[in-house]
């Protein structure tokens, strides 16, 4: 199992540059200046004034974070290493997928860049956004998009992004089917050894993956817990057995093996 925790909040300075080319001040639509964007974690919270504004920012946001590129290197190795991992991710770039990890052993478990969702929550139903993306990027002029391009359901309802942000957030049949993958997957491993591998999960949301791959340690007597951590390495379980904590940086790791 392996997850990476990675916010914009975090990045170190290639993603501050990459950030700064996504949303440049020296073009004609002056972003960062205007609206004083610094991250793109903290930038996805903005109080847009207008829906064109905010579309306009979200279609620049899905492209540098889902279309813009590959895999990166990182995640084809996790997957030489790992090819037969299953994977609980709090990450909603698709890197998993992009790296060549099968999908029905990807539980994203809060949502994918990749996806609209209706406003309201309701239907349970998720549409792909790619079109609309490369459609619209063309289009955006002084931060904004056309009106006529402001993104909806098939049903003529407003459209959101898929991700949990509050109780609107849709966990459709495909969701659901690969919460039971993972469940059955967990149930079945821990029959036997089962290595956790946890990579950068820090304490926005740690109980999805930190708290549980604990209790599992914990739980299982022949679980093995691996974290790769640099700022939270800690347990949170005292005296937790068959535990490893890693600060080095993951690459620099996984070359050694």
């Amino acid at each position: 199992m392996t997850e990476i925790q990675k916010t914009a909040a975090n990045a170190d300075e290639k993603i501050k540059h990459l950030y700064e080319t996504a949303f440049p001040e020296g073009e004609k639509i002056p972003w960062i200046e205007r609206y004083g964007f610094t991250d793109l974690y903290t930038s996805s919270f903005h109080p847009f004034e207008t829906k064109e504004e905010y579309w306009a920012y979200w279609a620049k946001h899905i492209w540098f974070s889902r279309y813009r590129t590959g895999a990166t290197e990182l995640y084809k190795m996790l997957l030489m290493h790992f090819p037969e991992a299953f994977v609980v991710t709090t990450n909603v770039d698709g890197q998993f997928e992009l790296a060549g990890f099968p999908t029905e052993r990807i539980f994203a478990t809060q949502g994918d860049y990749r996806w609209f969702q209706p406003a309201s929550g309701t239907p349970k139903t998720l549409i792909d956004n790619r079109e609309w993306v490369m459609r619209v990027l063309p289009l955006i002029d002084d931060c904004r998009i056309p009106t006529v391009m402001i993104p909806t359901m098939p049903d003529g309802s407003p459209a959101a992004m898929n991700l949990r942000i509050d109780d609107s957030f849709v966990e459709d049949f495909r969701w659901h089917q690969q919460a039971r993958r993972y469940t059955d997957f967990v149930q079945q491993a821990s029959q036997g050894k089962l290595l956790l591998l946890e990579f950068g999960i820090g304490y926005n949301t740690p109980g999805i993956i930190r708290l549980p791959f604990e209790q599992m340690a914990q739980r299982f007597p022949h679980t093995t817990l691996v974290r790769f951590n640099r700022d939270n390495p800690e347990p949170y379980i005292e005296d937790l057995p068959r535990f490893t904590a890693f600060t080095e940086e993951i690459v620099s790791i996984l070359n050694q093996t």
